[in-house]
C-alpha cells in the first residue's frame, strides 16, 4: 500500500465533503459568472485570453469525458493551460461530466452561450478584485488541495 492510497483511506469522507462543497461552489461561481459576463468558454478562446491578459483571469476550469481522455490533442491543450495556470498563479480545477457542466452555463444553440465547454476561465468583470462568496471557497479548496500535493483537484459538479 502506497502513502497515497493510506492518505486517501483517511481522508476519504472528509475529502468527498469536500469535493461536493467545492462543486456546489462551482456551480454558483459558473452561474455567477455568466450572468456577469465574465466567463470565457473554449480551449482557443481561453488560450487567447490568457496570452493576451493572464492578471485578468482568476479561476480554470478544464472539463473532460471519458471519452475525451483518448484525445490527445486534448490532453496536450490540458497540459499546457495547467503549467501556464500554474505558473501565473491561477487556480484550476477538473470536471468530469461536460453534459452538466453545458447545463448549468448553457449549450452553443443559444444565442451568446458558449459551445466548447472543455475549458472555462473566470475573468475579473471590472479592474477591481471580484469578491465572490463561492469564488473565495473555490480558492481556498484549491489551496488546500495543492498542500497535500493535488495540483489540479478533480470535483464533481451537483446534480
Amino acid at each position: 500500500m502506497t502513502l497515497e492510497e493510506v492518505r486517501g483511506q483517511e481522508t476519504l469522507p472528509e475529502s468527498t465533503g469536500r469535493k461536493q462543497s467545492a462543486g456546489k461552489a462551482l456551480h454558483a461561481l459558473l452561474l455567477s459568472a455568466l450572468r456577469q459576463g465574465c466567463l470565457t468558454a473554449g480551449v482557443y478562446e481561453s488560450a487567447k485570453v490568457l496570452n493576451v491578459d493572464p492578471d485578468n483571469v482568476t479561476f480554470c476550469v478544464l472539463a473532460a469525458d471519458e471519452e475525451d481522455e483518448s484525445d490527445i490533442a486534448l490532453q496536450i491543450h490540458f497540459t499546457l493551460i495547467q503549467a501556464f495556470c500554474c505558473e501565473n498563479d491561477i487556480d484550476i480545477v477538473r470536471v468530469g461530466n461536460v453534459q452538466r457542466l453545458a447545463a448549468i452555463v448553457g449549450t452553443g444553440e443559444e444565442k451568446g452561450a458558449p459551445g466548447d465547454l472543455h475549458c472555462i476561465l473566470i475573468s475579473n468583470p471590472n479592474e477591481h478584485a471580484w469578491k465572490d462568496p463561492a469564488l473565495e471557497k473555490l480558492n481556498l479548496f484549491c489551496e488546500e488541495s495543492r498542500s497535500v500535493n493535488d495540483w489540479v483537484p478533480s470535483i464533481p459538479l451537483p446534480e
